[in-house]
């Protein structure tokens, strides 16, 4: 990693950087990844980094419209990057429909809470620049990765890259229309087994989405994720199945179904809050340093020449529009229901200081471990479920006070818990993107940018993001459905999204506040989690590692995701390990990481499109040409076709 202390690249002074051009450019492909991002979040529960293939995608596009420079391109890749951040909100926004407390998406409430959440995380960091960027040794591996990419680029163009992510994404698309609008395809394959009264069942995907995602994912995670998804199938879901009765006479796969729903996603919530504790513990010690250095070392805003940051004056005008607009927001979130106006106003001006200051030190907190292990590995789940609870306690301790309305409480605390979840999603925008603004900058400074203009990009960025958020989700819930929670009767259940973490933190709420959480299957969580964080303490003195919070996420979803992410991980290490000396394949910003994103981004559109059908219709099964009596010939046509592009993916990666 020798570039990481690298002194900029020089460049001109004429060199253009903050254009109209890279501005609708940067919007455009802002928009497209938003989408794509939302759409995987939703099914699997990631997203893929956009910073690289916004890159890549600029640069060519500039080249072709002649005068492109490495600043223009920066900026445009600066602009596109809120897309792999500020669509995290599909982690909060979708808990406010499984709870009932909104029947759709409402637009002008989404959108705002989604800018300006995200721009908030924006403003925190400009204050974190001097100290964790211009002045840090952390070695922020994907703002190293992007820079060299631009530089590559300005150089020699790399148009293989391109195509390499027009073929991945345009192979992915086709699939995606024959498995989810022809259903010529089937996505999956799944077989119950059952041995006394134990059950087994074993699944996979057969989505390229999942077999890019793993890929990037890397072998470490990919190889815990299927670990989780052998204890919560192989082993707690067995146990139970023997242990505990059957009283619906649900048949083999169904009980099973129900137990891993309704027991063992405790077990993994458990492992995942102790795994992101301690994550956060390993990292409070650089955390507190970083802080304490950028104090010693003053914000460094408003400084001239190249290190010049947004001006004060921009900062305090942007901050106190921001908040007023959070304090308009919570108001009228509970205006519906409350009837007091005084607690209205107390519990929307609490809502706002915590996210003002709590808002902060999380951004400081992501900052520095996006530092540290990268965007893309910091645990921005883990910091919900860590902010959910802190949320949730945070209303309670009010409302012991009698400072929140009435009808927080009445109804279950339904109000309560809704207003909890709605918080959060301002929270968990502002960390996504705080979490990802100082990676951007780190690549600015190793090409010479200039910061207060990134900046202005990112600002521009959460705002065209934000603007596609809504119907994104609005289309996808229409079309889909998320598991528990379908918006019209005699949809099929079996196409409905997972929503992960909406799922999880919804469970967290509720239990909360109404005393629900089933703490027998957490307490087997957090003791599994203890044991796989020293576990993986063991293995990195060897050289080796098992992420403790991949291991929880396996267990949590649905297994048919683990198992072909772990397919994906298992076939990029075996196809580059010896190419690559043993290195992680998705160190690679090559043919692979553009394949596998071409992937990601193929199938999210083409499912997003198939969503707007859908929607226009009223039926998601629109497009379906195969007659119901097929039995399993889409099964092992699937099967066929995915086995087909796993070969020739390793090829391509032996290739590139």
């Amino acid at each position: 990693m020798t570039n990481m202390t690298s002194s900029p690249l020089s460049t001109s002074p004429s060199q253009r950087e903050m254009t109209i051009r890279g501005l609708i450019l940067g919007a455009l492909i802002t928009v497209v990844f938003t989408a794509s991002n939302v759409y995987l979040g939703l099914k699997i529960g990631l997203t893929v980094a956009s910073s690289i293939p916004a890159a890549v995608i600029s640069m060519s596009v500039l080249r072709m419209m002649g005068g492109a420079t490495i600043l223009e391109n920066n900026l445009v890749q600066t602009q596109a990057s809120a897309a792999g951040t500020l669509s995290c909100v599909f982690i909060s926004f979708p808990c406010l429909v499984m709870i009932g407390y909104w029947q759709h998406f409402p637009y002008l409430e989404t959108m705002l809470l989604s800018m300006a959440g995200g721009m908030t995380g924006v403003l925190f960091t400009v204050p974190l620049r001097r100290a964790m960027v211009t002045h840090s040794t952390l070695p922020y591996p994907e703002g190293v990765a992007a820079a060299e990419i631009l530089k590559a680029g300005s150089e020699t163009g790399n148009p293989d890259s391109l195509k390499a992510l027009l073929t991945g994404g345009l192979v992915s698309a086709v699939v995606t229309l024959a498995t989810g609008g022809l259903r010529l395809l089937a996505d999956g394959a799944a077989t119950t087994a059952t041995w006394g009264g134990a059950v087994f069942r074993a699944s996979t995907g057969f989505s390229l989405a999942l077999l890019g995602a793993g890929y990037l994912v890397g072998i470490a995670g990919g190889i815990a994720m299927l670990l989780g998804a052998i204890i919560a199938w192989g082993m707690a879901v067995p146990v139970l199945s023997t242990l505990l009765p059957n009283p619906a006479h649900l048949g083999p796969a169904d009980f099973a179904t129900a137990l891993w729903a309704q027991k063992v996603r405790f077990m993994g919530a458990g492992t995942i809050s102790v795994a992101a504790v301690w994550t956060l513990a390993v990292l409070a010690r650089p955390v507190a340093a970083g802080i304490r250095d950028m104090l010693r070392a003053g914000a460094g805003i408003g400084d001239a020449g190249d290190e010049r940051d947004l001006a004060p004056r921009t900062l305090g005008l942007l901050a106190g529009v921001l908040l007023l607009v959070l304090f308009g927001l919570f108001v009228v979130f509970q205006m519906p229901v409350a009837t007091n106006g005084h607690a209205i106003v107390t519990a929307a001006l609490a809502a706002v200081a915590f996210c003002a200051l709590f808002g902060f030190l999380v951004a400081a907190a992501c900052g520095y471990m996006a530092g540290i292990v990268g965007s893309s590995s910091s645990p921005l789940s883990g910091i919900a479920i860590i902010a959910t609870v802190m949320i949730a306690s945070f209303l309670l301790l009010l409302e012991g006070l009698g400072l929140l309305p009435a009808e927080m409480a009445a109804n279950n605390h339904h109000l309560a818990i809704a207003f909890a979840l709605f918080l959060l999603s301002a929270i968990v925008a502002s960390t996504a993107i705080s979490n990802d603004n100082l990676q951007d900058l780190k690549t600015g400074q190793l090409v010479g940018a200039s910061p207060w203009r990134q900046q202005a990009a990112l600002l521009v960025g959460c705002a065209s993001g934000a603007l596609v958020i809504p119907p994104v989700l609005e289309l996808l819930y229409q079309a889909y459905g998320f598991v528990g929670a379908m918006p019209r009767p005699g949809m099929d259940a079996s196409h409905a999204l997972a929503a992960p973490q909406p799922a999880l933190l919804v469970t967290l709420t509720t239990g909360i506040f109404r005393h629900q959480l089933d703490w027998t299957m957490i307490l087997l969580g957090v003791g599994l989690g203890i044991t796989l964080i020293a576990t993986d303490l063991l293995l990195r003195r060897r050289g080796g590692a098992l992420p403790p919070l991949a291991v929880g996420i396996g267990l949590y979803l649905p297994p048919a995701v683990s198992v072909t992410l772990a397919i994906g991980a298992l076939l990029g290490w075996a196809c580059t390990r010896r190419a690559q000396g043993g290195r992680s394949p998705h160190a690679e910003t090559g043919t692979g990481t553009m394949l596998a994103s071409g992937f990601i981004v193929g199938e999210s559109l083409t499912g997003v499109l198939l969503a707007a059908i859908a929607g226009a219709t009223g039926r998601d099964d629109t497009l379906s040409i195969l007659p119901a009596e097929a039995g399993r010939m889409p099964t092992l046509l699937g099967f066929g076709v995915f086995v087909a592009i796993c070969i020739w993916f390793g090829r391509s990666l032996r290739r590139g």
